[in-house]
């Protein structure tokens, strides 16, 4: 992938003002070097050319990026007040000994995957049931891999499923305007309370679950004013009906 020996990333990197190109004190994180790398430019990317190389690649380094992510963890635990946490203070209580312990090292909340991470989301979404009652609409929302912008950005007789990097960036932004419509727009009246989550399905793209709590909820003879099937006219869609019953 680099021919040509090019440095990967080091620790040391420091940032760089975009203005005056002087660096600074601050050092480039993994995430920020690799999204750097990955970033879609007027001029062609190598990298994003490998196809399941660059699978592999992506994999490699966000491993690197989460490594990195840990080690800042176990080396601030302090900063983030650790000795608060209320299951340290149980462990210890429990056992007399601190020092059967090991050394223990605290995950955060902001931590994406951890226990405490999916315990707070689990504790949000019981929250919004107890004081909202039942969701009112519960809405699934799937990618597109033939959308205008996968076939604008996919090149050199790539397939969709080549370009994770581009299904990931298209599929976030279009899920935050189709939030934003529902929400902000108000398509089915006053939101109160909503949440999501994102999956990733077999054939390689994700969908979203989205729960929606409204200030006022539907009732069921409005339906169907958002909603609604119909059967196709036998004689007009004659074509369509046949390739359905096939």
């Amino acid at each position: 992938m680099f021919p040509r020996g090019e440095d990967g990333y080091g620790i040391n990197f420091n940032q760089v003002e975009p203005e005056t190109y002087n660096q600074i004190n601050k050092t480039v994180s993994a995430m920020s070097f690799y999204a750097y790398r990955l970033m879609v430019r007027s001029t062609e990317n190598r990298s994003l050319n490998y196809r399941r190389l660059l699978h592999q690649y992506l994999f490699d380094m966000y491993a690197k990026i989460e490594a990195e992510r840990l080690l800042f963890i176990r080396l601030n635990q302090k900063k983030l007040r650790v000795d608060e946490y209320i299951h340290l203070k149980d462990a210890i209580t429990n056992d007399s000994d601190p020092a059967n312990h090991g050394k223990l090292v605290i995950l955060p909340s902001t931590f994406t995957g951890c226990p405490r991470n999916k315990h707070e989301y689990a504790q949000d979404a019981i929250t919004y049931v107890r004081h909202g009652g039942t969701p009112s609409l519960f809405i699934t929302y799937t990618f597109n891999p033939n959308c205008k912008e996968m076939a604008q950005n996919v090149t050199n007789g790539q397939s969709k499923t080549d370009r994770h990097d581009l299904v990931a960036r298209i599929f976030r932004q279009k899920l935050i305007k189709f939030m934003n419509v529902l929400i902000k727009g108000q398509v089915f009246g006053s939101v109160k309370y909503w949440l999501y989550s994102i999956e990733w399905q077999k054939h390689r793209f994700p969908h979203s679950h989205i729960l929606i709590w409204l200030t006022n909820t539907l009732r069921p003879n409005e339906i169907n004013d958002f909603n609604y099937a119909e059967i196709l006219n036998l004689i007009e869609y004659k074509k369509f009906v046949m390739l359905i019953l096939i």
